[in-house]
């Protein structure tokens, strides 16, 4: 089993990325999405991006932002990576991909073999499977046991069923926000937890 990439989404406190950083996942994610509850303004990413290690890649996840603006924030390199949450399609894409050449990832929420189809034909770099935009839920597992391309697996996953979720699945990457986080801000704790059990395995 090759190893299992890791992406702790949704940091927004130096307190968070001093614990990533002691951690080292492979990702970490800022929020630019308006109305969440752990959106980051770009002059907070910048500040927090100056001290994430230089070792951990930086998403910053979007619903239906300006393409400029997204290209912007990778181009300047308070992001290295584009996050796609919104539905955007491949023209969207494409029209970022003249902007920019950094990886997008295009997230899709699975309800059906139907959803999985479209993600498996999606033109950006890598896709992400979830079960809605901060959910906390998982979807149903048993839709992907036949699903061939890569994919980062959020939605639901916490330190208790990531272990199960790696071995069933075999997923390029886990993503998670709200498993690491007690009272809607992230748990050192758990984030330890969590990290450490995708590694132990």
């Amino acid at each position: 089993m090759a190893d299992t990439k890791i992406k702790l989404c949704g940091l927004g406190s130096e307190a968070d990325v001093e614990a990533a950083n002691r951690l080292k996942p492979d990702y970490i994610g800022f929020v630019f999405a308006k109305g969440s509850k752990r959106q980051v303004t770009e002059k907070q990413a910048a500040a927090l991006r100056m001290k994430v290690s230089p070792m951990i890649q930086k998403v910053g996840v979007f619903v239906r932002e300006d393409p400029e603006r997204v290209a912007a924030l990778l181009q300047t390199g308070i992001i290295d990576i584009a996050q796609l949450h919104g539905g955007e399609d491949d023209t969207y894409i494409e029209t970022l991909r003249s902007m920019t050449d950094r990886p997008i990832i295009q997230a899709f929420r699975i309800s059906g073999i139907g959803d999985l189809r479209t993600a498996e034909a999606s033109r950006a770099d890598y896709i992400l499977l979830d079960s809605g935009r901060g959910s906390g839920a998982t979807f149903d597992w048993d839709l992907l046991k036949d699903f061939q391309r890569p994919y980062f697996l959020a939605g639901g996953l916490s330190p208790e069923n990531v272990v199960d979720a790696i071995c069933t699945l075999s997923p390029f990457a886990v993503d998670v926000s709200s498993g690491i986080e007690t009272g809607g801000r992230k748990d050192p704790v758990k984030m330890e937890a969590f990290v450490r059990r995708v590694r132990d395995i």
